[in-house]
């Protein structure tokens, strides 16, 4: 086992050696564009459910006109009713669509266009969890990167064009997964398909930024232990956890968040604080920068010097 001493351990961001490099008089809100307010248009994939059922029903709440979309058309007829009696049933539009599928998008992208002639808020939310394990599973493989990669890389493509003419500004939010940045063992296919999302996200908010232009901008939207139909088949539980947070925790979380601008809205969660996330993720890095094997927070030889490093870590705060 690897000895535990200060040359050999991996620094913590909450100690001295880790060094910040964002000024305190930089804020990334000060090109933030005000866009979510009444009377604006957002559009929600995988708003039949759990994190976009949410959004769709807090959007509403704001006063927006609703948009939304998913494959299981009885859900997302259900999730049209609710939000119909927030904003009005002439304020939604339900449009079944397969983001998988590239002629649906562009049948999604023509029906918000012609009734109500933009997007202010471009929520790629659909998703799926199907298991993939690194030599078994490829028709799950597929299927997943089908939905949750290529399912962004559609909307985007169909979307984002003609956001960059309307008016006014628009915001893009792609729903990642901390999965996709700490990568724990269990599911290769989702995890390596939400760490596409990461780097897909990221490319379109710096080829945003190059325009020199705020028209629209982007954010990477990364919950945390939120209570979704998905996450509640994928651990086999019919009642959320204590540790949980609710969709709508995470979604009212999310909003904040972009409306300060942030890029990566990391969420935190009643077990998991944004510093143990911090901690994890500054983990993972290091094994890349310092050699060490590949998840190294779950190998054999590593895991206790990786325990001492979340302790010590975290004394830093009392």
């Amino acid at each position: 086992m690897p000895k535990s001493n200060h040359s050999s351990r991996n620094a913590s961001p909450l100690r001295s050696a880790y060094s910040s490099y964002k000024p305190d008089n930089m804020a990334v809100a000060d090109d933030l564009h005000p866009v979510i307010h009444a009377g604006r248009v957002a559009l929600i994939t995988g708003a039949a459910s759990g994190i976009g059922k949410a959004a769709a029903i807090e959007f509403a709440k704001l006063g927006l006109k609703i948009a939304i979309a998913d494959l299981n058309e009885q859900k997302l007829k259900e999730v049209g009713a609710a939000v119909g009696k927030i904003v009005g049933d002439a304020n939604v539009l339900v449009i079944p669509t397969d983001v998988s599928k590239i002629e649906e998008v562009v049948r999604l992208r023509d029906r918000v266009y012609e009734a109500w002639g933009e997007v202010a808020v471009l929520m790629n939310n659909a998703g799926v969890g199907n298991k993939g394990t690194s030599w078994a599973g490829i028709e799950n493989w597929r299927k997943v990167f089908d939905v949750n990669l290529f399912g962004i890389v559609n909307v985007q493509q169909t979307f984002v064009p003609s956001m960059l003419h309307q008016e006014n500004p628009a915001i893009v939010i792609n729903t990642g997964s901390k999965q996709g940045i700490t990568n724990p063992p269990g599911n290769a296919a989702y995890n390596a398909s939400k760490a596409a999302v990461k780097s897909l996200t990221e490319g379109l908010a710096h080829e945003l930024r190059e325009r020199n232009s705020e028209s629209v901008t982007a954010h990477l939207f990364i919950p945390g232990w939120a209570w979704t139909g998905l996450t509640g088949a994928n651990n086999e539980l019919t009642e959320k956890p204590a540790g949980a947070w609710t969709a709508e925790e995470t979604v009212l979380y999310m909003l904040d968040k972009v409306r300060e601008g942030e890029f990566y809205i990391l969420v935190p969660d009643n077990e998991t604080k944004r510093e143990v996330d911090q901690l994890r993720i500054m983990w993972a890095a290091a094994d890349i920068a310092e050699g060490r094997p590949a998840l190294s927070r779950w190998h054999q030889n590593w895991k206790a010097l990786y325990e001492e490093y979340i302790r010590d870590g975290l004394a830093q705060l009392e």
